[in-house]
Formats: structure tokens, sequence, C-alpha cells
């Protein structure tokens, strides 16, 4: 009986593992299929996509530097070839296939599949909508492009217009500059509804409930965490900003001579109110008067082993007509690093603070490491490389690095380290608070684009800035904001950037610099910061999960507290 239960054993084990080896071996042979699969699927994406993206986003550069209907309209096709290419529904259900299967075993190559699904999910409807959108959007943009505020009998450029706002004291005359600017949007507000609407219906042919919703989902952010987040920072900063909004009111109905109830948006020193106006005794502009500002970025980008001279050869960066009057960063080509800037350069704090923010954006993608594949040879996440470009901007306004980059005397550094302290935590409430204008005026909108859209602004803007709406006003002054149009769902990753660039500077300096966190860093002479950065955030790019990134730089996951230290404390 022993016998023959030891020889049945030995039968059953020998049948079971035989059976183990079979489906192993057709487990293998399937891996390898599926790898043989995706090896082919990419390689006919990436024939396919490289040099349609490279051309795209060079047509692009051409046309923002000299912004003709010819140069938009030409860039208008070649995002269409970029499109019709992602929305190929081919090498889409190929993707899905391979996706599902879930038998890619290398974690790279599972990550460009799970980014590349995303991307290509955006894009799976009739290519003829997501052209009508292209040709939509790249015309409104030339509208942006070629507009010039009209004063008497003079063209202004935005840069003159903030001049005026930010240095007339003549009502009268801040009052119209300020109506004339909001102008473009009577010229654009049409569009950019027909343009909401059609971003709708591509996003609802996909399952989604408005583009606002698809746009968070697909860049990886969930919606209701995200509002969490921003009704989280609406309580971090209401009282700060009432309190601060009660002085600056003081300071400014004294400036123009009129009671505080009677200040009105032009009062404010900007168009759209994001930026604080000055209320406290320092003139930042004045350090910088007659200095080479692209100059003083290199010097102090190769101080800590970040070079950007060869950024700045290709770049744009002055101010002239008919060219984007605004700010970017563009990696036209991932593969050869093609990466230039877009400025308009003046020797002032705001475009010194613009060209190191810039800047930033660049250095991100010029050490994204060589060896990651094409997709995964961007950011961790369009906020992350924000968070890089507002650490870097806010040294404009250092006292420490001002001292350094400007060579300032000691004793003028001393006179204005509390009024500049003071002006940066102003500042960022006062972005923080129009941060929520835009992230909560996309969302409605694109919830419900039929309902009264000038209404809704300004009782975002009356909530949110505490800035009282012009009696009788119905202009579409959403429209004026050239986010809305050319860079949809996108305002709230500049506040989550602020964040993170609080949580960086914190980790920076107390655990690479092993410094005080409650004293001034430029980061001047540290190459330690650069290599930091290098190795942590940029040449890591797309390879993990955003917050996976962050809690590997940093040790913790995104978290407001560091900006709350930095900021919202006295």
């Amino acid at each position: 009986m022993k016998k023959f239960s030891y020889l049945s054993f030995l039968l059953l084990f020998t049948i079971l593992f035989v059976t183990n080896c079979g489906k192993e071996k057709a487990k293998q042979e399937e891996i390898a299929k599926m790898e043989k699969e995706y090896e082919q699927l990419i390689s006919d994406y990436e024939t396919q996509m490289k040099p349609a993206y490279r051309e795209m986003s060079l047509q692009y550069f051409v046309a923002a530097t000299n912004s003709t209907p010819e140069n938009w309209e030409k860039f208008a096709q070649l995002e269409m070839k970029v499109n019709e290419i992602l929305s190929n529904k081919n090498l889409f259900e190929r993707l899905k296939r391979i996706k599902e299967s879930n038998l890619i075993q290398d974690p790279i190559k599972k990550r460009r599949i799970d980014v590349l699904y995303l991307t290509f999910l955006g894009k799976q409807v009739d290519t003829a909508k997501l052209n009508r959108i292209t040709k939509l959007q790249s015309e409104i943009e030339n509208k942006y492009s070629s507009y010039r505020t009209e004063y008497g009998k003079k063209k202004l450029s935005d840069n003159d217009v903030e001049e005026i706002l930010k240095t007339s004291t003549n009502n009268k005359e801040l009052k119209e500059v300020w109506e004339s600017q909001k102008k473009i949007g009577r010229l654009v507000a049409e569009d950019i509804i027909k343009l909401v609407k059609l971003r709708n219906e591509v996003a609802r042919e996909l399952g989604f409930k408005n583009y606002h919703d698809m746009s968070l989902r697909l860049s990886e952010q969930d919606p209701a965490e995200i509002e969490k987040l921003f009704d989280e920072l609406d309580n971090l900063t209401r009282d700060a900003f009432v309190q601060e909004k009660k002085l600056m009111d003081e300071v400014l109905a004294k400036r123009y001579k009129i009671k505080p109830e009677e200040l009105m948006p032009w009062h404010y020193q900007n168009r759209f109110f994001q930026e604080a106006p000055k209320i406290y005794e320092v003139d930042l502009d004045h350090f910088y008067k007659d200095k080479d500002i692209a100059k003083i970025a290199k010097d102090y980008y190769s101080s800590i082993g970040l070079p950007i001279d060869d950024i700045m050869a290709r770049s744009d960066l002055y101010e002239r007509e008919n060219k984007n009057q605004h700010a970017f960063c563009i990696n036209i080509d991932r593969d050869a690093k093609d990466i230039r800037i877009l400025c308009n350069i003046k020797p002032n704090a705001r475009w010194m603070e613009t060209t190191l923010h810039e800047n930033g954006h660049a250095l991100y993608e010029k050490y994204l490491a060589d060896n990651l594949p094409w997709d995964l040879k961007s950011p961790a996440h369009i906020f992350t490389t924000e968070a890089i470009a507002m650490l870097f901007g806010r040294l404009a306004s250092n006292p420490q690095w001002l001292a350094e980059m400007l060579n300032i005397p000691h004793n003028e550094i001393e006179k204005i380290k509390e009024p500049v302290r003071k002006t940066l935590r102003l500042q960022q409430l006062v972005f923080s608070r129009w941060s929520q204008v835009m992230f909560r005026f996309e969302k409605s909108m694109y919830e419900n684009p039929d309902q009264d859209l000038n209404k809704l602004w300004w009782d975002l803007v009356e909530k949110y800035q505490m800035i009282k709406k012009p009696e009788g006003r119905n202009e579409p002054d959403w429209a004026t904001k050239i986010h809305i149009a050319t860079s949809p769902c996108y305002y709230h990753n500049y506040l989550l950037g602020e964040l993170l660039a609080s949580q960086l500077q914190n980790y920076i300096i107390q655990k690479v610099l092993k410094g005080n966190p409650n004293q001034d860093y430029s980061f001047y002479n540290q190459k330690d910061v650069g290599k930091y950065l290098i190795d942590n955030v940029f040449s890591v790019g797309a390879k993990y999960f955003w917050n996976d990134m962050i809690e590997k730089a940093t040790g913790e996951k995104l978290t407001p507290k560091y900006y709350a230290q930095q900021f919202l404390s006295k």
C-alpha cells in the first residue's frame, strides 16, 4: 500500500511538473510574442511621431516669433499631422492590447505604455474634429499675438501696458489703458466658446464628463483631489489675504487720492491682479535698471553647474512687432535637445524673474536622461517643471541673490530684507487667489459654456480676489487671458508648482546644504544644488508617476505644508 502511494505521488508530481513546465513555457512564449509586438509598435510609432513632432514644434516657434496668418496656418497643418498619428485607430488598438495583456515585465516599458495610452486616448475621435480644433486655436493665437493696445495715437505692447498700470497715478489714464487692453476679449470670445464646445464634444465622445475633467485625468490627476486641494488652499490663504488686501487698499487709495471703496481693477498695477502691487518701500526694478538680464541669468546658472549658454544662443529674447508678447520654453527635438526660450526682456525685476523661470523649464528638458524612451523624455508632470521654474524665478527678489549677483552693498541689502520678504509673501497670496479664479472659472465654463461667462468671471474675481466689477460692465474680460484659449485647464498647475517649489527648496536647504530654511539662500556657486536636481528630478523625466518622483526626491509626497510655512506665517 505504501509503495503504491509513493508511486502515485511520484506520478502525480511528474504530471504536475510537466504541466507547470508547459504552462510556464507557454507563458514565456506569450511574453516574448508581446515583447515583439511592443517593439514593433514603438518602431512604427516613433518613425512617424518623432519627425512630425519636431516639425510642428519648430513651426510653433517660427509662428510665435513672427506672427502671421500664414505661419500659424502652417503650424496648424503640422499639428494636424501629429493629431493624425495619435488618432490612428490601428496604433491605438495595438497599444491597448499590449497594455491589457499585462505581459510586459520591464518597469520602464510598462510606464511608457501607460503614458502612451493616455496620450493616444485623448485623440481617439474623428480626425476632422481634431483638425477643426487645431485650426480654430491657431487662428485665435494669431489674434492674441498680433493684438496691440491702442491708447491715444499709440500702439502699446503688453510691456507698455504693464508699465503704465504700474507707474501712472492718473486715474483717467489708468482706466482708459486698462479698458483698451481688454478689447482683445471681444475679438476672441466667440471663437473661444466655439473651441470650448468642440473640446467638450471630444471629451464626451471618449467617455469623460467634459474637457476639463478629461484634461486632468489624462495628465494623471484626480479632479476631485485637485478641487479638494484648492479648497484647502482657499482656507489657508483667505484670512491672510483679507488682512493684506485691507493694507493694500489703504496704500493704493492714498496713492491715487481716492477712498479705498473707490478702488477699481485698473488701480492694482496689473491687468489681472495676478502680481502684487507695490505697497512696501522697496523698488526692485531700481536694482535691474541698465543691467544685462540675460548675462546675469547665464552667470548664475553656470555657478550652480547648470550652464544655459547653448539654450540662450538658440532663443529669441527681446520684444518686437508681430512677436508673441508672453514667454515660454519649448523643446523642439527631445533627442537632439534643441531647447529654446522666448522672452521679451526689459531691464526690470519682472523680466529677471521670467528669464530665470523660463530657463528653469529649459534646464529640466536639457538634463533629461538620454537613455529614457522618447515618451518619458519629458518632465514627470507639467507642474513639476513649473516648480523648477518657480524655484529659480523667486530668486529675482531674494536679497541674498541680489547681493551676490548684483554686488549690492550689505547696508542696502539689510534695508530691503524686510520689505522684500513682505513683498514676496504678498505676491504668493495674490497669485494664489488669482489661481483660484482661473481654476474655478475654467472648471465651470467647461461644465456649462452657455452660461453668462462674463458674470461668472466677475463673480469669481469679486469672491477670491476681492476686486469690484466696474459698474455696468458686461464685457468678455475672461477672454483677455490667453491661457484660457491656448493652454486650457493648465493654470492650476502653476499653484501646484508653487507648492512643490517650496517643498524642493526646503529639502535642498536642509538636506543638501545642511542649512536653516528660515534663512535666505541664493544657491550661488553651490554646484551640489545643480547635481541634486539633475540626479533626482531632471534626469528621471517621466520614469515614475509624478507623486512617486516627488517622494523619491524629497522623502514626501506633494504637500502644501512647506508653502504654508514659507509664505502664510507672519
